[in-house]
Order: structure tokens, then C-alpha cells, then sequence
């Protein structure tokens, strides 16, 4: 392992952060409460009783999380806004209080070079829109709007790239669909209208910050090839059934102005669709955010109930839930691949058959890819070789060169995460940072990933600005 190829000038080097999972002080300045405090305080919601309470205390330590990725020699920082600290109702006027210690932030990265990559929305509503009905209801999709013009209002002449939801398959799989995330509903094939509102809430958000910014605008989902877990036709339906939901959903209407197809999973009509929708939901982007963690294999349904195998993905727990409702797949282990710590394989390769298949699939409909997440959970402590790590980023990132060697359009990528932080329902069991964090304490030490990172940052010589 040695220097790696050479990515092109311009190319967006960057760390990636979300708030709830690093800025604590949910109380302070304002701040409403939002609708993983509601998650967390229920007991057995989040491993340990974990909260993001306090999680790495950014909202004070900031400028000591500034300079690490300075230090890092990162080109840009992508970080999300806690919704709550803009409007801690989710409506009516903006708290200043909130506005300008995101302003601090963006001012302090732009005078170390470093680009902000904005999230709007990293899965902390309100909780008094949740108490609505959330994202459930359509009038979320206008109040998002409305913040993403608060937000762009006060910062729109400093941040280059908006990005207005991150996730939203997981959003609403997981906090909507089968409730083990925040806001903790579980309805099944019913969260459906939460996809369409989160989608059209993007739409209206993209107008928003047109008229209020001239930077890029994005939209982040987690994307993920699927292999059939044979060659049968009934694995290859039900593999097609699963991308129909992971890759489509969230993918189609926003490229192309439709929905994929959902007969697998008896959905032939969205009643709550209106005219219009799909018009605004497909606004042109400038970029697409993507992120990557692991492939998922796929077999159709088991005839009866069977012990499921050890060493499945994360949707074993989403099928362990759903068990009898009907679903037209089955997650089985993917085998030959050593795991992280949160037991997703390690599969460089399909970081670049995903982007080959958007590449085919979306054709001229595909503006230019962000990895806006690539990283992995390791069990460590300062002073371990922080080998594992090493090699998921080396890897990776030899991977996303080959794929831009193929003609893939990428600008950039960003490692997840910049600190070890509150993994959602996982606490603070799972580590995915380049600096360790020691929870009782908060101090931060770089891990050996991180000079790792820094030395290959160096050799590509780093621009601090996006390419246009």
C-alpha cells in the first residue's frame, strides 16, 4: 500500500458530521427539542440509555474540531444543521441565537480554506412538527422549505454546496417504517406518504434555496448494489423488488419525474401524490450525494420460519420486525468479506458497481456525484494501528478512482466520520471517526487512520475549493 492514484485538480476532499451526533447543548441558546431527544428518553430505545445530550460537545468545542481538520489538510467539511436550534417549534421566525453559531462555524472553516458542505436536514425534526404528525403530514414538506430559506437568508453568500436531506430511505425505513430510529413509528408499507413528503419537501427546498443562493444543490441518499442470492428467477425478482426500494425510491423521482414501479410490494397507486408534486421534486441538481457503506444480497422470502443465518446485514433486524408482513425479500449474509464492528462486509468493488449502475441507469439525467459518505465502525482505542480503517479507505478510495477512470462523474468525497459520536440507536458503541473521542472526558486524539488520511491528503495537493 502505497501513495494513492491521482485524483483530478479540484477534486472535494472532506470529513462529514451530523449535528444531534456531535453537538450536544440540546437545551442551550433555544434550542427546541427534537425528535431523537423524545427517542432517546424512552427506555430501550438506544443501546446503554445513550443520548445525544452531550455526545462530543461540539456546540462548545468547535474550534478545537476546526482546527483537526485543518490539520487533517481536509478541503471541506460537511456538517448538518440542527433544524430545532433555526425554529425550535419547526415554524415562525428564525432564533438568531441559532443562525450565528452556524455563521461562526462557516466563517471559521472559510479562514482555514476549508468549503462548507451544508446538510439541511440529518433526521432531527422538531418534535413539535412530529407531534403533527411529521413527516407523515405535507404541510412538514412547506415548513422545510421555510427553514431551508431561513438558513440560506443568513448564509447563502458563504456556503458553496446545500444539501437538503441526507438519507431518506433510511429515514423513513428506519424511524417510520419499523421505528428502531427516531421518531420510533413502526407502519410498515403505511410510511410510504413519509417518502413522498420527504421528497417533496427536497423539491420545495431546492426552489427555496435558488432564490436565496447561488451555490450547488444536492440531494444525499444511501445507495447500495443488490445481488440476488442466486441466479433463479425468484432471487432476481426479489433483489429487484429490494432496489425498487433502496435505490429507487428516493433516486427516480428526483431523475427522472416517476416512481419505480412497487407492484412487488402491492402498491399500484400513491393517492397521496398531487399534480405538481413530481414537477418540483425533479428540479435540476447540481449534484448528487451518495453514500456508501456496504452491498446488500438478496433471496426471495423463506417458505416458513427458519433461524436466520449469523452474519447478516443491518436489514436482518428491519426483517426480524417485518416477519410475516408480507415482504417480497429476504437479506441473506454476504460471505468471503471480512465485516466492520457493526458487521457490514468490506466490499471496495461495490462502491464502483454502484456508481457503473447509476452511471447506466440515470445516464444524462445524472449531474455530478458527491461521496458524501464512505467509513467504517471499528473497535478501537488510541494508540491501536487503526489498521482495519486504513485499509476500508485505501481500498475504497482505489475503487471510486477506477470508477472515474470508467467515465464516472465524481467531485468529491468525504470520509464518515470526523469524530467518533452518537451512532443513532447504537449509542456510543460504534466508532466510525478519525479521532478518537473519549466519552467521559471529551478529548479528542487522532488515530493513526487520521495521519493516514493526512499523508494522502498532502499527496494530492489538496484544493480547499469545489470544481465547478
Amino acid at each position: 500500500m502505497g501513495a494513492l492514484p491521482r485524483f483530478p485538480e479540484g477534486f472535494l476532499w472532506g470529513t462529514a458530521t451530523a449535528a444531534y451526533q456531535i453537538e450536544g447543548a440540546v437545551k442551550e441558546d433555544g434550542r427546541g427539542a427534537s425528535i431523537w431527544d423524545a427517542f432517546c428518553a424512552e427506555p430501550g430505545r438506544v443501546k446503554n440509555g445513550a443520548t445525544g445530550e452531550v455526545a462530543c460537545d461540539h456546540y462548545h468545542r468547535w474550534p478545537e474540531d476546526v482546527a483537526l481538520m485543518a490539520d487533517l489538510g481536509a478541503g471541506a467539511y460537511r456538517f448538518s444543521v440542527a433544524w430545532p436550534r433555526i425554529q425550535p417549534e419547526g415554524r415562525g421566525p428564525a432564533d438568531p441565537r441559532g443562525l450565528d453559531f452556524y455563521e461562526r462555524l462557516v466563517d471559521a472553516l472559510a479562514e482555514r480554506g476549508i468549503a462548507p458542505v451544508l446538510t439541511l436536514y440529518h433526521w432531527d425534526l422538531p418534535q413539535a412538527l412530529e407531534d403533527g404528525g411529521g413527516w407523515l403530514d405535507r404541510d412538514t414538506a412547506h415548513r422545510f422549505a421555510e427553514y431551508a430559506g431561513l438558513v440560506a437568508g443568513r448564509l447563502g453568500d458563504r456556503v458553496k454546496v446545500w444539501i437538503t436531506l441526507n438519507e431518506p430511505f433510511v429515514h423513513m425505513t428506519e424511524g417510520y417504517g419499523i421505528g428502531v430510529h427516531a421518531p420510533g413509528r413502526a407502519l410498515l408499507l403505511d410510511a410510504l406518504p413519509a417518502a413522498h413528503h420527504l421528497l417533496l419537501g427536497h423539491g420545495l427546498a431546492v426552489a427555496a434555496l435558488r432564490e436565496r443562493t447561488g451555490g450547488q444543490i444536492a440531494l444525499t441518499n444511501n445507495h447500495s448494489p443488490v445481488w440476488p442470492a442466486s441466479g433463479s428467477a425468484a432471487d432476481r425478482a426479489a433483489a429487484a423488488a429490494f432496489d425498487a426500494l433502496q435505490n429507487r425510491l428516493f433516486a427516480d423521482p428526483v431523475l427522472l419525474g416517476r416512481y419505480p414501479d412497487l407492484s412487488a410490494y402491492g402498491v399500484t397507486e400513491l393517492p397521496f401524490v398531487r399534480d405538481g408534486d413530481l414537477a418540483a421534486i425533479s428540479a435540476p441538481l447540481d449534484r448528487l450525494g451518495v453514500n456508501y457503506y456496504s452491498p446488500t444480497r438478496i433471496a426471495a422470502p423463506r417458505a416458513a420460519a427458519a433461524p436466520r443465518p449469523g452474519g447478516a446485514s443491518v436489514l436482518s433486524e428491519v426483517e426480524d420486525r417485518l416477519e410475516g408482513a408480507g415482504l417480497p425479500f429476504e437479506d441473506v449474509p454476504i460471505e468471503g468479506y471480512r465485516t466492520t464492528a457493526f458487521g457490514w462486509p468490506v466490499v471496495p468493488g461495490g462502491l464502483r458497481e454502484l456508481l457503473l449502475r447509476l452511471r447506466d441507469d440515470y445516464g444524462d439525467a445524472l449531474p455530478p456525484i458527491l461521496i458524501t459518505e464512505n467509513g467504517c465502525s471499528v473497535r478501537d482505542e488510541p494508540g491501536r494501528p487503526d489498521r482495519e480503517r486504513i485499509d476500508f479507505l485505501d481500498g475504497h478510495l482505489r475503487a471510486l478512482h477506477q470508477a472515474m477512470e470508467e467515465g464516472v462523474d465524481v467531485r468529491g468525497y468525504f470520509v464518515w466520520s470526523l469524530l467518533d459520536n452518537f451512532e443513532w440507536a447504537e449509542g456510543y458503541e460504534q466508532r466510525f471517526g478519525l479521532v478518537h473521542v473519549d466519552f467521559a472526558t471529551l478529548e479528542r486524539t487522532p488515530k493513526a487512520s487520521f495521519h493516514w488520511l493526512r499523508e494522502r491528503l498532502a499527496e494530492q495537493r489538496v484544493s480547499p475549493a469545489p470544481s465547478g
